[in-house]
């Protein structure tokens, strides 16, 4: 990471600190490493105000890997405890290795929650299984307007089993709508009527269900100001609705999409 990137990085989340945007997504495989020691930087002296989450990859979530993959993430954060540790993808190792460290680390205090991240509903529901009801506090998977797959069994998952769902790349990665598409005018006229931009109508779309959260990557400060601004937006069913047609749902596949 450039000096001046990182420079703007940090700055970008110690704004989001003071306008109260605290969850904060990072993982071993970021930078390898790298970003963790950036998000260190960011939060010194403010740990308290953080949840902070990290991710295992899975070719390190073996019962004895996954443990010294958090304490090695621990060490680039600086800090002595991860408020949620995450399985990155469901991988080849045992989960029931992985979940059995999960549980070590927070026995030990070094995590105060665990989850999962792109699990399809099936993977979820055996996670459940394998960890017992009201363990698996959540399921990081890709949603935005263009890729609302996860609708279909993903979230209704997430919901029986009472894992809150957390979308990342809300925003679609570098593909947000173009206001030359018809979709896109759709979302640019919802967002010029309430004086708010499309991104913020994107988030408050996504933000609809209450048991759903979005991680949109901003590394400017411009840009965390705007994302937290889209907390206080609530959509009218009629917008909705709008949003809805202008980006149908897909159809139904199997698996969970992934970037």
């Amino acid at each position: 990471m450039e000096r001046d990137t990182r420079a703007e990085a940090v700055r970008a989340i110690r704004r989001g600190l003071e306008l109260g945007v605290t969850h904060i997504d990072t993982a071993e495989m970021y930078g390898s490493g790298a970003v963790e020691k950036m998000v260190a930087e960011a939060i010194s002296g403010r740990r308290a105000e953080v949840f902070l989450v990290s991710k295992v990859l899975p070719h390190n979530a073996s019962r004895r890997g996954t443990i010294t993959a958090c304490e090695r993430s621990l060490e680039r954060l600086k800090t002595d405890y991860l408020d949620c540790y995450l399985l990155h993808w469901p991988g080849d190792r045992p989960w029931a290795d992985t979940l059995a460290a999960f549980e070590e680390l927070e026995r030990a205090g070094k995590i105060r929650s665990f989850g999962v991240s792109n699990f399809d509903a099936r993977e979820l529901g055996e996670a459940v299984r394998l960890a017992g009801p009201g363990r698996i506090r959540c399921n990081q998977v890709l949603y935005h307007l263009q890729e609302r797959s996860i609708e279909h069994e993903v979230l209704p998952a997430c919901k029986r089993f009472g894992v809150a769902l957390v979308a990342y790349s809300p925003f679609g990665s570098g593909n947000f709508p173009s206001a030359k598409s018809r979709p896109g005018q759709v979302l640019e006229a919802i967002a010029k009527q309430r004086g708010i931009t499309p991104r913020q109508v994107a988030l408050a779309f996504l933000l609809r269900d209450e048991s759903s959260f979005v991680i949109p990557k901003a590394s400017r400060e411009a840009h965390v100001v705007e994302n937290a601004a889209a907390d206080a937006v609530t959509l009218a069913a009629a917008e909705i609705a709008a949003l809805d047609a202008a980006f149908p749902l897909p159809r139904r596949r199997a698996g969970v999409p992934m970037i």
